[in-house]
């Protein structure tokens, strides 16, 4: 049985990308969570009332020895399932001007996309490379690319993970595994529910924020069939504010 695992699940864009590779592909899900044990029920709760199947997973991304340890547990029980999709999504902020910026902000960001990044996908891609088979989406963010200025953590962060697809797709394209990333602008979710958005919304071409069923579908786009041919590419969902 062909399984995704979605890091950082259980609220916002992995909630609404768990759901919808469900919904389009029939994947049995892999809910990680790393401290809302009730947003991840709430999350397999809305993949089961859409008919599809899965399970909680916890685990820290950023900590290599809980991220081992829970996927190895969970093979070892699944001898059936494969993790064919993996996506990466888990992030935070910890917004502030870099020249009063604490050293955990720094870390504490770089470690859960970057480090998270290194340890999930290690481990996954294993059995991605001995299947000759496989697709990888990270979530980056239109701060990646264009930067953002009170993001220094977050722009470095999201911006490492962009580099490391391009190289990772390159290292495994010959397997049939692609390894693609999606950068967001803009969209309404826990992470900019404290913004201003009838203020923000006035940079967007398109006059509003997006929402994450729409990055959801882009997501679920990259790991059809259809995007077989598609490997290191960064596509952005931001409604035209970085074109």
């Amino acid at each position: 049985m062909n399984c995704a695992l979605v890091t950082g699940a259980s609220r916002g864009l992995g909630r609404a990308i768990a759901v919808q590779l469900a919904i389009d592909h029939g994947l049995y899900m892999l809910v990680n969570y790393a401290s809302n044990l009730q947003a991840a029920e709430e999350t397999l709760a809305a993949i089961a009332s859409n008919g599809g199947q899965g399970e909680i997973i916890h685990f820290n991304v950023q900590v290599k020895t809980e991220v081992d340890a829970a996927l190895n547990d969970w093979k070892e029980k699944n001898n059936d399932k494969f993790i064919s999709v993996l996506v990466n999504n888990a992030g935070i902020t910890r917004d502030g001007l870099l020249m009063w910026m604490p050293e955990n902000d720094w870390d504490d960001v770089m470690n859960i996309s970057v480090k998270g990044f290194y340890n999930v996908t290690q481990h996954v891609i294993q059995q991605m490379l001995r299947k000759r088979s496989g697709r990888v989406v990270n979530i980056a963010s239109l701060s990646g690319l264009k930067g953002v200025a009170g993001q220094t953590n977050y722009s470095a962060a999201k911006g490492a993970m962009i580099a490391a697809t391009k190289a990772l797709a390159q290292e495994v394209a010959k397997r049939k595994i692609t390894v693609n990333a999606v950068a967001p602008g803009f969209i309404a979710s826990d992470m900019t529910k404290d913004l201003n958005e009838d203020e923000l919304k006035q940079m967007v071409p398109m006059n509003r924020f997006g929402s994450a069923e729409e990055v959801a579908h882009l997501v679920s786009f990259l790991v059809s069939d259809k995007a077989g041919y598609i490997t290191g590419e960064v596509i952005n969902i931001n409604g035209g504010i970085y074109s």
